[in-house]
């Protein structure tokens, strides 16, 4: 049988010359056994052909989410905001959740997956939630920074069971949960850290990079699997 076929986004540099990708997105697919497409950030309108030739849809990191497009004005300082990349994310995610595709979205994919579903984000953190966390950790990528409690009967559980220490990069967060969406997982200040679909497709987004984490932290690894295992029955 042949390899799940997963969409990966790229990013694009802020002079807009290239568009680029972190190694380890890649590395994590393929060592669950998926083959990945890269998705370049083009026009909309191409989104309908992307998803035609593949099985699922990873969402990767990034910059910040453009305001306008969860209806709110820029109230922070924020980091690489790259409109063209918001607005064809957007249009391939709710594209790929209309056709019921399995979706992994990580860090500023969480992000696009609760906005494109039609909710909002804390636009920085420090800000507008007092007694947080840091959740943009000095330390390597590579290791933890702080735990998280994962939600009871969800699909996120299935995977982690009830707690998991995980990295932290981010400095906006989920605020108001889109439709058709639950939360699975939230760090110990009570910011969410992870959201599933409500129905039977595969959709989960993490806030944090499990592609950092994979190679020594086996529960990392197997949400790729478990994500690369629900595309590959996409492709039957």
């Amino acid at each position: 049988m042949a390899a799940p076929r997963i969409g990966v986004t790229c990013d694009l540099e802020r002079d807009r010359e290239r568009v680029f990708l972190r190694a380890a997105y890649l590395q994590a697919i393929t060592a669950a056994g998926g083959l990945p497409v890269l998705l370049p950030p083009v026009n909309p309108e191409l989104v309908a052909g992307y998803l035609a030739i593949i099985d699922g849809l990873l969402l990767t990191g990034g910059g910040d989410i453009k305001p306008s497009f969860f209806n709110a004005r820029p109230e922070a300082t924020l980091y690489k905001v790259l409109p063209e990349r918001d607005a064809f994310e957007l249009a391939l995610t709710r594209a790929a959740l209309a056709a019921g595709m399995p979706i992994l979205a990580i860090c500023r994919g969480i992000q696009v997956l609760n906005v494109a579903a039609g909710g909002d984000l804390y636009q920085d953190i420090k800000r507008e939630v007092p007694g947080a966390l840091e959740h943009n950790q000095a330390g390597p990528r590579e290791q933890p920074g702080h735990d998280i409690k994962v939600i009871p009967g969800t699909r996120l559980a299935g995977i982690f069971g009830p707690t998991a220490r995980v990295n932290s990069l981010h400095h906006q967060a989920v605020r108001r949960v889109g439709k058709g969406l639950r939360v699975s997982a939230v760090a110990p200040d009570g910011l969410i850290e992870a959201l599933e679909g409500e129905g039977k497709v595969a959709v989960i987004g993490v806030q944090w990079h499990p592609e950092d984490l994979f190679c020594h932290d086996r529960r990392q690894k197997e949400l790729f699997e478990n994500f690369v295992e629900q595309a590959r029955g996409n492709n039957i």
